[in-house]
């Protein structure tokens, strides 16, 4: 079966700095776009960034230039280094993967268990 493992969250203070990584495991025929999302407390979950499998990226406007993604094709892993951490990125950030298992003819979302993100001095 699919497993998003992800590992990285932590509390950090304003400016500081984090990195998420998530591995995706599982009988992949194809992995297409692997990202991150989040969602904060009363809020709905929103795309953070996401990544292609030929490395092409795409950011949320209120972390461009902060955050960036980058993946690893041999690992099925994806990262999301964010810099200049503000409070309102406090938030459970989910990993995402679209991807097609082998004996499958369907490609898929595949979610991760989230990881918390607290920025606060």
């Amino acid at each position: 079966q699919v497993q998003l493992v992800e590992s990285g969250g932590g509390l950090v203070q304003p400016g500081g700095s984090l990195r998420l990584s998530c591995a995706a495991s599982g009988s992949w025929f194809s992995i297409n776009t692997m990202g991150w999302y989040r969602q904060a407390p009363g809020k709905q979950r929103e795309l953070v960034a996401t990544i292609t499998s030929g490395f092409s990226t795409n950011y949320a406007d209120s972390v461009k230039g902060r955050f960036t993604a980058s993946r690893d094709n041999a690992t099925n892993t994806v990262y999301l280094q964010m810099n200049s951490l503000k409070p309102d990125d406090t938030a459970v950030y989910y990993c995402n993967t679209v991807g097609k298992l082998l004996r499958s003819s369907l490609y898929r979302n595949y979610w991760g268990q989230g990881t918390q993100v607290t920025v606060s001095s």
